[in-house]
């Protein structure tokens, strides 16, 4: 009985010790920024807005994209598509229909990945704009 009880008690105690800790790092999650992106490449595909320029996002985001992110193999970390919505100047015109952007571990990998395939790259352009890209590769501080 005496062994039961301290079995069941060291069990109790390890739970709620376990419980707090994952509770604290939930916490600390919340509050501190995350800065799991630093020091990578990250490549912005902009398409800027003008008239009579179009965009056709489904395209984009179920093909284009998802082909080129192919071509990158393990070297990708992540990529996101946005679509433009407004300007950060009221009554100003869309500065862009929409920004594909790569996160990349190494920029010479991913020049290396996409120089063999930037034909292919360019030659559906016209499945889904009729814009020209503004390409803008940076690194990731924060």
């Amino acid at each position: 009985m005496k062994y039961t009880l301290l079995i069941l008690f060291l069990l109790t105690g390890t739970c709620s010790i376990s419980f707090s800790q994952e509770k604290q790092s939930r916490k600390t999650e919340k509050h501190s920024p995350v800065v799991e992106e630093k020091g990578l490449i990250k490549v912005s595909v902009m398409y800027p807005f003008a008239e009579g320029k179009t965009f056709n996002m489904e395209y984009y985001e179920t093909k284009h994209m998802p082909m080129v992110a192919a071509f990158l193999g393990s070297n990708l970390v992540k990529y996101t598509i946005e679509k433009g919505v407004a300007s950060g100047i009221p009554n100003q015109p869309l500065p862009y229909m929409a920004i594909g952007t790569f996160y990349v571990k190494n920029l010479s990998e991913y020049q290396a990945a996409i120089a063999p395939n930037r034909d292919a790259i360019r030659a559906d352009f016209a499945n889904y704009t009729n814009a020209t890209p503004v390409i803008l590769i940076s690194e990731v501080v924060r």
